[in-house]
C-alpha cells in the first residue's frame, strides 16, 4: 500500500510536495489543506480534494503523514504541535536559534499522540545540518563554514516588500570568493557576517517613490542587511518578471580541520547544492523524512525528531538489501 500524504498549506513550498509525491512511486496525495476558499485553489493532480483547513481533524484516519508547508514565524510554532496530536507530520521549520523550544514543544505533543513528528528537515537546517555534524565527528580538530547562495532569500525580499514605495522585489544572498577560497585552501580564519556574505537586491519602485530613501531604508534594516555589504538596483517589473522570476539557491558546507600526531596534516570537507528551485528541493527533501516518520511510526516509535536522529536507511523507498549492495 502506498503512503498516504497530506499536504497542508498550498504556496510554493505546497507545490513542490506535490511535485515531488508525484515522482515517489510508494506515495501518494491523498488530500490538500487550505486556510483559503478550495473552491478558488486549483492544485495539478487530479482526482484529490482541496479541503478546508478547518477540517483537517476529520480526515485523522485517511492521512499517513501530513507535511507542513507553512512559514517558521508564525505557523509552524503552533501548527506542527497541534496537528502532531493527530497525525504524523513533518515541517521545514527554519529558524535556528529557536529549534530546541520548538523541538520540546512538538515532542511532548507528539509522545502523547503516538505519532512521529520530524521538525526542520530541508537544506538547511535539514541537509547542511547533516554534513555538519558529520566533519565535526570525522574532524575534531577543525572549523565550520557554512556559505549560503547566489540564491533568493525569500524572507529578504519579503522584507524590502514591506518597505513604503516598494512594489517588487528580490534579494540575492552571495558568496564572497576570497573568503570561500580561503575556507576551501584549508585556512580557517574568523569571519564575520560581512566578510563571509553580500547582498543583491533588485527593486521595483511604486510610481513617485522616493528612491533614495527606500535605498537608504534597505541598507540600514536591522537584521537584515545593516551588517552587510549591499547593493540596490531600481529596474522595472518587466525586468524583475523577465530576468528574476525563478527562486534558486544553493550554498556550501565547510569543514577544515587537522589530522596526524602532531596535526600536522590539512583536511577539508565540502558539501555543496546548485539548486534552481529552493521550494522544490525542500519539498523532495520533505518527503524523503515523511517516508522515514511513516516507517519508524510503524515500528511503534513516536515524539519529536530531526535530520541528526533518523537512520539513513528510513529515507529511501529502496530495501536495506538493496541500498547496502548499490550504494554501500
Amino acid at each position: 500500500m502506498n503512503i498516504r500524504i497530506a499536504i497542508y498549506g498550498y504556496g510554493n513550498l505546497g507545490r513542490g510536495v506535490e511535485a515531488a509525491v508525484k515522482q515517489n512511486k510508494d506515495m501518494e496525495l491523498v488530500a490538500v489543506f487550505t486556510r483559503r476558499p478550495p473552491e478558488t485553489l486549483s492544485i495539478k493532480t487530479k482526482g484529490v480534494p482541496v479541503i478546508s483547513a478547518d477540517k483537517v481533524f476529520e480526515m485523522a484516519d485517511k492521512i499517513d503523514v501530513m507535511i507542513l508547508c507553512g512559514g517558521s514565524a508564525t505557523d509552524l510554532p503552533k501548527q506542527t504541535p497541534e496537528l502532531s496530536k493527530y497525525f504524523n507530520v513533518v515541517d521545514s521549520f527554519d529558524t535556528h536559534a529557536k529549534i530546541p523550544e520548538h523541538l520540546k514543544n512538538v515532542d511532548a505533543a507528539a509522545r502523547k499522540s503516538g505519532k512521529i513528528a520530524v521538525i526542520s528537515a530541508g537544506w538547511d537546517p535539514g541537509m547542511f545540518s547533516l554534513n555538519r555534524f558529520l566533519g565535526n565527528a570525522i574532524l575534531p580538530e577543525g572549523k565550520d563554514y557554512t556559505f549560503w547562495g547566489k540564491g533568493v532569500s525569500q524572507g529578504h525580499s519579503d522584507a524590502i516588500r514591506r518597505i513604503e514605495g516598494v512594489a517588487d522585489a528580490k534579494q540575492y544572498t552571495i558568496p564572497v570568493d576570497t573568503a570561500l577560497a580561503m575556507v576551501r585552501s584549508g585556512q580557517t580564519p574568523d569571519l564575520t557576517t560581512k566578510q563571509k556574505h553580500t547582498r543583491e537586491c533588485f527593486v521595483v519602485a511604486e510610481d513617485g517613490a522616493d528612491k533614495t530613501r527606500i535605498e537608504k531604508e534597505i541598507k540600514e534594516m536591522p537584521n537584515y542587511f545593516s551588517d552587510y555589504d549591499t547593493t540596490v538596483h531600481f529596474i522595472s517589473a518587466e525586468e524583475l518578471k523577465e530576468k528574476h522570476s525563478g527562486i534558486p539557491h544553493g550554498g556550501f558546507v565547510i569543514r577544515s580541520g587537522k589530522t596526524g600526531f602532531n596535526k600536522e596534516n590539512t583536511n577539508v570537507i565540502e558539501y555543496s547544492l546548485k539548486l534552481d528551485s529552493n521550494p522544490e528541493f525542500t519539498s523532495s527533501v520533505l518527503i524523503a523524512y515523511a517516508r522515514a516518520a511513516y516507517r519508524m511510526n510503524s515500528e511503534g516509535q513516536s515524539g519529536c525528531k530531526t535530520v541528526l536522529d533518523i537512520e539513513p536507511i528510513y529515507l529511501s523507498s529502496k530495501t536495506r538489501e538493496e541500498v547496502i549492495a548499490e550504494l554501500l
